[in-house]
C-alpha cells in the first residue's frame, strides 16, 4: 500500500456510500462526476484494495470497502473533531474543562447544563467530578479542577474567590415505614436523637471537627448523596437532603417529610457557590458552564419557588 491518501479522498468515499452513487455524491460535494470518480480509483490504488464494485450500473461497496467503511469514518470524525479543537483553541478556549461539583447539586441540572455545554462549545473537553464539603473544595486548592461548585463551606482560603449562585431548598426525609414517620406535626428532638441520623462525610481535613445540622448522637456518615438517598428509601435512618434531589421519592411515597421540633430545617436552603482560584479567574467557556448551572432552577420543570 502506498502512502499519501488524503482527507478529501477520504470524504469523497464516505459521500459514495452515504449517497449510492458517484454523481449523487457530487452534487453534494460540488464536484464533476469524473473528479469524484478519479479520487475514489486514486484512493484505491493507494490503499491497494478495491472499495467499490462497479460492474452494476450503481457502485456497490466490496467486502474490502464494508470493512474499512467504519474505520474512515472514525478517521473523519477525528479530523473533524481535530479541526474543532483548533478552532476553539485559536479563538481562546480552554483546552479543556474541568470542574469539581457537590453532590448536593442536582444531577439533572447538572446533564442538562452539560448537554448545552457540549453544544456550545464542541472543541472544549470538560472533566467532571463530584464530592462532598470540603473534598470538593481541596481539588480546587490543589489546582486539581478549574471551578468548584461548593455548598456549605468553612471560610475559603485567601487565595480563592467565590460568589453565589444559587439556593437549594432542603427538606428532612425518613421511609414510610421508619419509626418517625408515624408522628404527626413536630418531633421532639429528643426522640430524633434516639435514631440513627444519616449524614455525608468529608474525605478532605476542610471541615474537620465541624458538624452540619447534625442533631443525633447515633450517625451513619456516607461519603455522597446517591448512596444517603439509597440507604433513607431503605429506612436506615433519617436525614436531610436537597428537595429536588428527592422529589420524585416524595411523589411516589418512597420518603415523606418528617419536622424536627426547634429546627426549622423544612424551611431552610443549602447555599451554592461557585469557588476559583485568584491567579485562574473563569475564562469564556468556565463563565458560560457557571451561569448555566446558576440558573438551572430557572429553566428546571416545575419551579422551585415555594418548595421547603
Amino acid at each position: 500500500m502506498r502512502d499519501g491518501f488524503t482527507f478529501d479522498q477520504l470524504k469523497i468515499f464516505l459521500a459514495c456510500v452515504e449517497r449510492g452513487s458517484f454523481s449523487a455524491a457530487a452534487r453534494k460535494l460540488g464536484r464533476s462526476q469524473s473528479v469524484v470518480s478519479e479520487s475514489i480509483a486514486q484512493l484505491e490504488q493507494q490503499l491497494g484494495v478495491r472499495l467499490f464494485d462497479r460492474s452494476s450500473r450503481l457502485p456497490t461497496l466490496t467486502d474490502e470497502g464494508r470493512a474499512l467503511l467504519s474505520d474512515a469514518r472514525a478517521l473523519a470524525h477525528g479530523v473533524d473533531g481535530f479541526k474543532v479543537r483548533a478552532r476553539s483553541l485559536g479563538e481562546g478556549m480552554e483546552p479543556e474543562l474541568s470542574v469539581s461539583i457537590d453532590a448536593l447539586y442536582p444531577l439533572d441540572w447538572l446533564t442538562e447544563a452539560v448537554g448545552e455545554f457540549q453544544r456550545e462549545f464542541p472543541g472544549t473537553p470538560l472533566r467532571l467530578q463530584m464530592d462532598v464539603l470540603g473534598a470538593v473544595l481541596q481539588t480546587l486548592i490543589d489546582a486539581q479542577c478549574d471551578l468548584a461548585v461548593i455548598g456549605p463551606q468553612p471560610e475559603l482560603p485567601d487565595s480563592l474567590l467565590s460568589e453565589h449562585m444559587l439556593h437549594l431548598p432542603a427538606v428532612t426525609v425518613v421511609a414510610p415505614e421508619h419509626p418517625l414517620a408515624a408522628h404527626r406535626g413536630r418531633i421532639p428532638r429528643a426522640v430524633t436523637e434516639q435514631h440513627v441520623q444519616l449524614v455525608s462525610t468529608d474525605r478532605s481535613g476542610l471541615t474537620s471537627g465541624r458538624d452540619y445540622d447534625v442533631l443525633s448522637p447515633f450517625t451513619w456518615r456516607l461519603s455522597g448523596t446517591g448512596i444517603k438517598q439509597a440507604f433513607l428509601r431503605a429506612g436506615f435512618g433519617w436525614g436531610h437532603m436537597p428537595r429536588p434531589q428527592v422529589e420524585a421519592d416524595l411523589e411516589q411515597g418512597l420518603l415523606q417529610t418528617i419536622q424536627v421540633e426547634g429546627f426549622p430545617f423544612e424551611s431552610s436552603q443549602y447555599p451554592i457557590r461557585a469557588a476559583y482560584r485568584k491567579d485562574t479567574p473563569p475564562s469564556r467557556a468556565a463563565r458560560w458552564f457557571l451561569q448555566r448551572l446558576t440558573r438551572a432552577h430557572q429553566l428546571a420543570d416545575g419551579a422551585l419557588v415555594g418548595m421547603g
